[in-house]
């Protein structure tokens, strides 16, 4: 009784717009208040769940990703995926695409690459004769990309939750955030071909090599972070430190964009960010312990092993329900709250746990172009100067293909566990 109270103390915090955050730590709070717990266990679970040093590397890649981006990395992305495809048939939706699997390497956040992105290509976009639907349809899709492709930030908290490596999830997700973006630059080619969308002119050799350059330290960053933690001369969380170096030296003494001046307000903002997400994850815990004390984990084990205990359909039915969650949940707090309950049953069938936390958070950062709480297609859509709805409408086609790629990555285990497998890590 007191856990279908909380629930809906959730959900009518959320529908009132209450941040997710604090619609987790309202609606917690709320239920140990009338269960006469001390409030005392509030900070206790929020700090044991922010209590991991892998945690430490998420202000890292999030200041690294800011100083990157404040040092003009999004505009030479930008110009290398449209000198390499823009001569194609809708090249610049092309374009739109292969800029957010290079952004992945920097930002590792979707929302990040939908706003950087978005707000110059959307624009762009339109101006050249592309219809706002497809302009939104196209970024909001694309920026699922980011937190597949590593570093990715729903990854490391998907390692801390499960006790797998960081690495390896890292690795786990390259091949399917690759397919994604494939995939999206399939459907996007077709829609172009079928609307007659612009093209532009075929570029020489030597421009593209000239902006090859200048997008070249976004890959080399990415390689860079895989290669340490791989070859164990760092940790994530040291990974992540590196990373900041880096992007201060590239931002300015190679693109020559960034001001020593600029670093303590993007320090502010980033700092801003990761309070943020770890009041996220801290609340999450809270409200994870609760669903645990209630043996809501253990109900929702048993509940689908009752219906099967296939391995196939209780892949089927785990994809459902992170659909489903990630229409309305935040992604990080998602993983926190359902990773503990789904991951034991995924074993149980014989998952793998980085087959399982791949094939997850793919699943639930794809909820974040569909509404109610797809914060990525709210982002495009008002970039694109399009109601919600005329936004659900034009992210149909890719969210199909979306899905698409989810089963194949749900139910083909080798396109998660070949790399990891062949290079293995620390």
């Amino acid at each position: 009784m007191m856990a279908a109270f909380l629930f809906l103390a959730f959900i009518v915090l959320i529908f009132l717009g209450v941040p997710v955050a604090f619609s987790l730590g309202l609606s917690s709070t709320i239920y140990l208040i009338l269960q006469g717990m001390p409030l005392n266990i509030i900070p206790q679970k929020m700090y044991a769940g922010i209590d991991s040093f892998v945690l430490i590397c998420i202000p890292g890649f999030i200041l690294a990703g800011n100083l990157m981006n404040t040092g003009g990395i999004t505009k030479r992305i930008i110009e290398f995926a449209n000198a390499i495809l823009g001569f194609i048939r809708g090249g610049l939706g092309l374009a739109n695409v292969a800029a957010s699997m290079l952004f992945a390497g920097i930002s590792g956040t979707a929302l990040a690459d939908t706003a950087s992105i978005g707000g110059i290509l959307i624009p762009a976009m339109i101006d050249e004769g592309y219809e706002p639907d497809f302009s939104v349809g196209v970024t909001a899709s694309s920026s699922t990309v980011g937190p597949i492709i590593p570093p990715s930030l729903p990854m490391i908290i998907a390692g801390t939750m499960t006790g797998t490596s960081v690495g390896k999830l890292f690795l786990g997700g390259a091949l399917p955030g690759i397919l994604l973006g494939f995939a999206l630059m399939g459907i996007s080619y077709y829609i172009s071909v079928k609307r007659n969308h612009p093209k532009g002119e075929r570029q020489s050799l030597k421009y593209i090599w000239e902006t090859f350059k200048g997008a070249f330290w976004a890959v080399l960053m990415t390689i860079l972070i895989l290669y340490g933690i791989l070859g164990g001369l760092f940790t994530p969380t040291e990974a992540s430190i590196m990373a900041v170096l880096y992007a201060i030296v590239v931002g300015k003494f190679v693109y020559k964009e960034l001001k020593l001046s600029d670093i303590p307000k993007i320090t502010v903002d980033s700092m801003k960010m990761t309070a943020a997400i770890m009041i996220l994850v801290g609340f999450a815990n809270l409200f994870a312990w609760i669903l645990a004390s209630e043996q809501i984990p253990q109900m929702i084990a048993n509940g689908i092993l009752s219906i099967s205990t296939n391995k196939y359909v209780v892949i089927l039915l785990i994809n459902i329900l992170l659909l489903f969650v990630g229409m309305f949940m935040e992604t990080l707090a998602a993983i926190v709250i359902l990773f503990p309950v789904l991951l034991p049953v995924a074993v149980q069938v014989g998952m793998d746990p980085v087959h399982f936390s791949v094939m997850s958070v793919l699943n639930l950062v794809i909820g974040l172009t569909t509404p109610p709480v797809g914060v990525c297609l709210f982002v495009a859509s008002s970039i694109g100067k399009l109601s919600l709805a005329e936004g659900t409408k034009a992210i149909l086609p890719f969210l199909i293909v979306s899905l698409i790629v989810l089963l194949l990555v749900s139910y083909i285990p080798a396109i998660s566990l070949f790399l990891p497998n062949l290079l293995g890590t620390v």
